[in-house]
């Protein structure tokens, strides 16, 4: 009998959609309180979960849920700077 290993399952904060893990970006607050997009996805910090795309990430934008993921206001430069970074991932 083998071991089935779990997929780990993260919620998107835009769509509130389950998805896989590695399917998802995730954006951190590190412990210096900066924003910051987690490519590798093991940085220490508080962590919040987005799909790969656009739309999800205005729909967290505007519903502020990356502001009650990550517990931090979140400047409007910050969101660009981010945004810029999603749009170069939602294409590779």
């Amino acid at each position: 009998m083998g071991t089935v290993k779990k997929v780990p399952m993260r919620q998107c904060t835009g769509c509130g959609e389950m998805k896989n893990k590695k399917d998802m970006v995730r954006i951190l607050r590190t412990t210096e309180n900066e924003i910051v997009l987690d490519a590798t996805g093991r940085k220490n910090g508080r962590g919040a979960y987005l799909c790969r795309s656009r739309e999800c990430f205005q729909k967290a934008v505007k519903s502020r849920g990356l502001e009650r993921s990550l517990k931090a206001q979140i400047p409007a430069e910050v969101y660009e700077a981010l945004e810029k970074e999603m749009e170069a991932i939602a294409e590779s």
